[in-house]
């Protein structure tokens, strides 16, 4: 604990000091650290509550505390990229204007082109899948929803539908733009976790105990990890969120104040579902819970969620792209053009998808892992040492070592995830793609 009170006194000092800052990159009567944060937690939260019970299959109880452990070390690094963010601003006039790609430009400036390249392909990549995932799972529960009402329709049309109501919502440009839908995320999620749990907890009085999983393996656990990794990696977007600060030198108070709320929804739900339905928890915990009213306002805020998740996660890639077609950053018709592109891209790939479960467990332990625990410590040491027309940041031993301890967990936990999550992924049954037999979807 005393180690960690230095690792949060030290941040405070370091965001201390940049507060004169004139920073223009988020100027523009942005985003506050309130609405910051909840940005931050409608990116992440939604997608872990419903994986986390199965995830602990494959860890066991030690999950747990690998869920808190990730929280904690996640909100560091986040903490750590916006401190990479303010030192460019101070250094670097050209960026105190609005921009678009800030992780890849950190990445650019603290590696090179190497580390522009590098960063610029894991995020789209990552945030990419995620989208991929969000519709994957919304569209499922809406036909879930309607199929119950007594309505039979293919999932493969509903991926259409559900793509169809989110493309021009899609064209919207910033996050300062569209803050409504974060906040419309966090309270469906919030109301959900809360009706969730009262769920699981009242199978558990009702129902018989279940075995709680199986011995665990090197497979299952990293597997498992890397979903773990995932419900709690929403670095990609980060940099955007702090981008449309007001003051983005108080992004490290938003991060902080993010993952706590992400705590409170994870921990309860993860817990109580995997110690009520043990090995039988399903991917989607929705899946295990008994079915009656009550699931049925969960399905439909959850996937409000998702729907309102989606906009939040394609919207650093398209922003990505933008830069780099040269689309003006005010509303053109070359920018809904591009985003309609976009949709269209991800509609195919969820059209040609199988479940979801193994899906997050590759992401998570691949791109996740570099890009919440590898490249922002690496980034931030870099920066600080860096010679120019700037004084040194100099950086106390303990944050060198946790840095150190950090970089070096991840790159370990993170070829082990996407290893096992690669063998699962090719273990794994295989739906047929909409587009070869859509019957088999109905």
């Amino acid at each position: 604990m005393k180690a960690w009170s230095k690792l949060i006194s030290h941040n405070k000092q370091a965001s201390d000091s940049y507060e004169d800052i004139p920073v223009g990159g988020g100027g523009h009567g942005g985003l506050t650290i309130l609405t910051t944060a909840v940005f931050a937690v409608g990116e992440m939260a939604g997608t872990g509550v419903l994986a986390l019970p199965a995830a602990l299959i494959g860890t066991g109880s030690i999950g747990i505390l690998l869920n808190v452990m990730c929280a904690i070390v996640s909100a560091f690094t986040g903490a750590l990229l916006g401190k990479c963010w303010i030192m460019i601003l101070d250094r670097y006039e050209e960026y105190r204007e609005q921009v678009r790609n800030p992780y890849t430009v950190i990445g650019q400036i603290a590696a090179g082109k190497f580390g522009r390249y590098l960063v610029s392909i894991s995020i789209n990549f990552n945030l990419f899948g995620v989208a991929v995932v969000f519709l994957l799972i919304a569209s499922g529960n809406i036909q879930t929803l309607v199929h119950d009402a007594g309505k039979n329709i293919s999932f493969c049309y509903w991926l259409i539908i559900v793509a169809g109501i989110l493309c021009p919502i899609t064209w919207l440009g910033t996050p300062k733009d569209f803050w409504p839908i974060a906040v419309g995320a966090v309270i469906a999620t919030s109301i959900a976790c809360v009706l969730i749990f009262s769920e699981i907890i009242k199978d558990n009085i009702e129902e018989e105990q279940v075995p709680l999983s199986p011995p665990i393996n090197f497979k299952d656990f990293f597997t498992a990890f890397g979903t773990i990794c995932f419900a709690y990696g929403g670095h990609p977007a980060f940099p955007t969120f702090q981008a449309d600060m007001k003051k983005p030198e108080n992004f490290g108070k938003a991060i902080t104040l993010s993952y706590l709320i992400v705590l409170a929804m994870y921990l309860p739900v993860t817990i109580s579902g995997y110690y009520t339905y043990g090995g039988d928890a399903k991917d989607n915990i929705l899946e295990s819970v008994t079915n009656g009213p009550v699931l049925i306002i969960v399905s439909i805020l959850i996937t409000l969620h998702l729907i309102c998740g989606f906009v939040i996660v394609i919207n650093p890639v398209c922003q990505e792209f933008e830069e780099m077609l040269r689309i003006p950053k005010e509303f053109t018709i070359r920018r809904a053009l591009f985003r309609t592109v976009m949709m269209l891209l991800v509609l195919f790939v969820a059209e040609s998808i199988p479940h979801f479960g193994a899906i997050l467990s590759l992401i998570g332990g691949s791109m996740v892992n570099l890009l919440a625990y590898i490249l922002p410590p690496l980034f931030y040491l870099r920066l600080c040492y860096m010679e120019g027309d700037w004084a040194v940041q100099e950086v106390p031993l303990y944050i060198k070592v946790a840095c150190v301890q950090i970089i070096t967990l991840g790159v370990v936990s993170g070829i082990s995830s996407t290893y096992s999550a690669i063998v699962a992924l090719a273990d794994s049954a295989f739906s047929t793609p909409c587009y070869i037999n859509i019957n088999t979807h109905v």
